[in-house]
């Protein structure tokens, strides 16, 4: 089996250098992974390695069956944003689950990713640990949405049909949060939510990884949801007020939005966001929408104007760049919040919250 090529300080000392980062600044994480490795032109040899050479599957687009096969390339765009200016970097693990390895034949290969996934990060963070003495870096076990939703039917004929149970998604979950763990993780990080009742169940799978291991295994969980369009929704119908009454119970470490659209079309979401949560918020966009040709318009000048924008309104905690951003997006980023005060955390008047697809609020 696989085994994490670096152990990290002890969890206690990661947490408290972790709070003591978003205490002190408003911090950088990382941009996108996906279409920084579209840039190195991999082919199906790429994806497969030595490992997988008989592999009975198509791999190619696997990217995250990359942090075993082409280590080197996930190391170097780590690398790459460490050195933009990022504090926190993401694994290559939006979807390493038994349930997204589905697709590619990979269910038994879940926590070898992970586990390989981290060690990528962590040689990265150490290495630019190196290169800038007295600065921590950190790595965050990304845990996607899923490609099967609890909360709507792939058929439209048959509403009441769902591809998934809950059992089965908290399972997959499970495994790829205990090889996360394992693998030395700062932070688990729910991310592009764009089904409540999915996020739920990797929170549940979350907490019961910890309850099992006891307290010492705790670390910060950061929630990020995705708005889908103009409707200022998620894809499963709820407002931005409404998820955060539905997942407030989890007592996140942070909350925040990123994916879907550019920072300018977030901009109602993200203040309302920043006025609701009583832990930190965070976002990261995409550098706008997709164009004709699949890219992404917005330059690092564009991203970090309505960004470093949100910042001075002291909405905000942590950004970053989801889809189309770049290391280049990055350094323009972290500049614009520079020397930023990052989001004050509000005193929320006691309420008993509820939310169905609108939040309400019972004084």
């Amino acid at each position: 089996m696989t085994q994490p090529a670096h152990q990290p300080p002890g969890p206690a000392d990661a947490q408290d250098a972790f709070r003591r980062l978003f205490a002190s600044k408003i911090v950088v994480l990382d941009g996108a992974m996906g279409s920084m490795i579209q840039t190195y032109k991999l082919g199906e040899a790429d994806f497969r390695g030595e490992r997988f050479k008989s592999h009975p599957h198509d791999l190619q687009g696997n990217n995250d069956l990359l942090s075993i096969t082409r280590p080197d390339v996930i190391e170097q765009i780590h690398a790459d944003y460490f050195a933009a200016g990022a504090d926190l970097v993401e694994t290559n693990t939006f979807s390493s689950t038994s349930i997204g390895m589905a697709d590619y034949q990979c269910e038994p290969f879940v926590r070898d990713i992970n586990l390989a996934a981290v060690a990528c990060a962590r040689r990265a963070a150490l290495a630019a640990e190196a290169a800038t003495p007295g600065r921590r870096r950190f790595v965050a076990g990304a845990i996607g949405p899923l490609n099967r939703t609890l909360s709507m039917s792939p058929d439209v004929n048959r509403p009441d049909y769902r591809a998934v149970t809950w059992d089965q998604v908290v399972g997959a979950y499970t495994e790829q949060i205990e090889a996360l763990l394992d693998g030395g993780v700062d932070a688990l990080l729910v991310e592009t939510i764009f089904d409540t009742l999915n996020s739920k169940a990797a929170l549940f799978a979350i907490e019961q990884v910890f309850d099992q291991r006891g307290d010492a295994a705790r670390v910060p969980v950061m929630i990020s949801v995705t708005i889908t369009d103009a409707s200022g929704r998620t894809l499963s119908g709820q407002t931005i007020g409404a998820f955060y009454a539905s997942i407030a119970h989890a007592q996140p470490f942070s909350v925040g939005i990123n994916c879907a659209l550019g920072g300018a079309a977030m901009r109602p979401y993200v203040e309302e966001l920043s006025r609701l949560a009583g832990c930190y918020t965070t976002c990261y966009p995409n550098a706008g929408l997709p164009n004709a040709f699949g890219g992404y318009d917005e330059s690092p000048a564009d991203m970090a104007q309505v960004l470093g924008e949100f910042a001075a309104n002291g909405w905000l905690n942590m950004v970053g760049g989801c889809c189309g951003s770049t290391p280049p997006h990055i350094a323009a980023i972290a500049q614009a919040v520079k020397g930023r005060a990052p989001r004050m955390l509000p005193q929320a008047a006691r309420a008993l919250r509820l939310s169905g697809l609108e939040p309400l609020a019972v004084a």
